[in-house]
Parts: C-alpha cells; sequence; structure tokens
C-alpha cells in the first residue's frame, strides 16, 4: 500500500485492493470502511482516507483491512467512518477529518475502544 501513501490515487488504491482479494488470507482483526460516495468525496474523504493510510503505514497492525464503499446514507455526516473489531459490532464515525481519523486509528482500531465523541451509530446499519 506504500505506493498509494505519497499522492493519494484513488485507482491505485482501488487496483491494489482487488488484487488483494484474491489472496487467501485469514479475515482481519480489524476492518475499516472509508465511504466514498460523492457525497463523501466532496466532504473530504479522500483526506480521511489519506490519514488512515499514513496510520497503517506509521503506527502498523498487519491484522486491519482498510477498503471503501459508497454512500452510507447519511449524506449530512460525511465523511463517515466505519471501524469493525471482530469480535465487536460495527462503529460508525460521522464528521470525520484527518486529526479525527488518527484518533480513531490510535483509540480504536489499535486500543480496541470507540472514540464516543464521534459515533454515529453503533450495530448493524441501525440508527435506533
Amino acid at each position: 500500500m506504500v505506493s498509494c501513501l505519497k499522492k493519494l490515487d484513488l485507482n491505485k488504491f482501488h487496483e491494489l485492493s482487488r488484487s488483494m482479494r484474491g489472496s487467501a488470507r485469514p479475515r482481519p482483526k480489524v476492518r475499516i470502511i472509508i465511504h466514498m460516495g460523492t457525497c463523501g468525496i466532496a466532504s473530504g474523504s479522500e483526506e480521511v482516507l489519506k490519514a488512515i493510510l499514513d496510520c497503517a503505514s506509521e503506527l502498523g497492525d498487519e491484522d486491519v483491512s482498510i477498503t471503501t464503499s459508497g454512500c452510507a446514507g447519511f449524506c449530512s455526516r460525511e465523511p463517515m467512518v466505519t471501524v469493525q473489531v471482530a469480535s465487536g459490532p460495527p462503529v460508525k464515525y460521522g464528521d470525520i477529518n484527518p486529526d479525527k481519523a488518527r484518533k480513531i486509528y490510535a483509540e480504536h482500531v489499535l486500543g480496541g475502544k470507540p472514540v464516543a465523541g464521534y459515533v454515529l451509530a453503533v450495530g448493524c446499519e441501525s440508527t435506533y
């Protein structure tokens, strides 16, 4: 993934992600999804993705999967990131910027504790 860190190139990122899907790898301990529909991109999700990739490169943890998705349906809360630790429910974060993304990576991805102040929803896409 280092090849797409210097200058964020979404085409290279997606190409790398596709090539990794076919490999026989065990299920990652943590899955991070950066929501990148047009609303997310317009709100700054590319910068959030770059911050997450930088954290993964600097802080490490080979047991983390970083992927992108389209719109999650809460356009007014973009950029959004979902983090799912294998043993817990998915946690959707809203209104994320690069600094918040770094904090989420350090505290939730590496530390296992969700960052309560940024959480939009917990569980299977339900906000009630």
